[in-house]
């Protein structure tokens, strides 16, 4: 048996800067890694089923878990069933990436159980297959990312806490990339601009998932009177940094809705799996 942690992420900042021809956008953002886990359990079995409980509202065959092990399938060596568990934590449609970091658990332990002998970048240039943001949790780095968001530019951030709210809805990430009113061409920029002033840095899906969602609107003016408020990727959750002068018990006592103190990591935990 084995039980990792499935780390979550936060867009500090994303910017559109483009459109390709094949609908696809281009942007800017950087990864942020924080200490809230999914926990994942894989358990090898002698039959070739594999089974995943803890996530029923998701069919097996759209589960991300269930997609990454399909895709090692060619390249195992010594394949076997599996009885996965998971453990959520990290809340669905809050533009926490919790599914693509389970997907990026997954390729990272299965290649060792199986044998698959693939490298990170390996992982990281299959898992793309499965979303833009699983390539960030298989390196397990935080990162400047561009092109479509696997264009990653590893980067040192500075320890932070932060506070993270979960307005109660879910968003549609299709429904926002589908408005006209998107900001499409915000200007390219620089991380060293980013670290000059990252107030001038902003989320282009905001001003569209506070009109379209009035809770995220709601938890936004929630925390805009303790800092700045910001959505982390198409959202729904929304954070903003913890400073010294705040009252962390009271902001989180009072939320509107579900509300976590985090921590910001250098690196994902499973960096140094090995299986034994």
């Amino acid at each position: 048996m084995i039980r990792v942690p499935s780390p979550a992420k936060l867009n500090l900042f994303l910017h559109i800067t483009g459109r390709r021809e094949n609908g696809y956008h281009e942007l800017q953002t950087i990864f942020q890694l924080i200490d809230l886990f999914d926990w994942i359990r894989f358990d090898q079995i002698k039959n070739t089923d594999i089974s995943i409980d803890g996530l029923n509202s998701v069919d097996l065959e759209n589960n991300l878990i269930y997609k990454a092990i399909q895709i090692l399938k060619p390249f195992a060596k010594a394949p076997t069933g599996l009885k996965i568990n998971i453990q959520k934590n990290i809340p669905m449609g809050a533009g926490l990436g919790g599914g693509s970091s389970n997907a990026a658990t997954t390729l990272i332990v299965v290649n060792q159980l199986w044998h698959c002998g693939l490298s990170i970048e390996q992982l990281a240039e299959l898992g793309l297959s499965l979303g833009a943001d699983v390539p960030i949790f298989v390196h397990g780095r935080n990162a400047w990312a561009e092109g479509i968001g696997e264009q990653l530019t590893f980067i040192d951030l500075d320890q932070k806490q932060y506070i993270v709210l979960k307005p109660d809805c879910f968003i549609s990430t299709q429904l926002l990339f589908s408005q006209k009113t998107l900001t499409r061409n915000t200007k390219p920029t620089k991380f060293c601009a980013y670290q000059i002033k990252p107030s001038d840095f902003r989320n282009d899906f905001e001003p569209l998932a506070k009109n379209l969602y009035p809770k995220v609107d709601e938890a936004m003016q929630y925390l805009d009177q303790f800092g700045i408020a910001k959505l982390t990727g198409t959202g729904a959750c929304v954070f903003t940094e913890v400073t010294i002068d705040m009252n962390v018990d009271e902001i989180l006592a009072h939320s509107p809705c579900k509300a976590y103190i985090v921590n910001s990591l250098n690196e994902s935990p499973l960096n140094h799996f090995r299986v034994i």
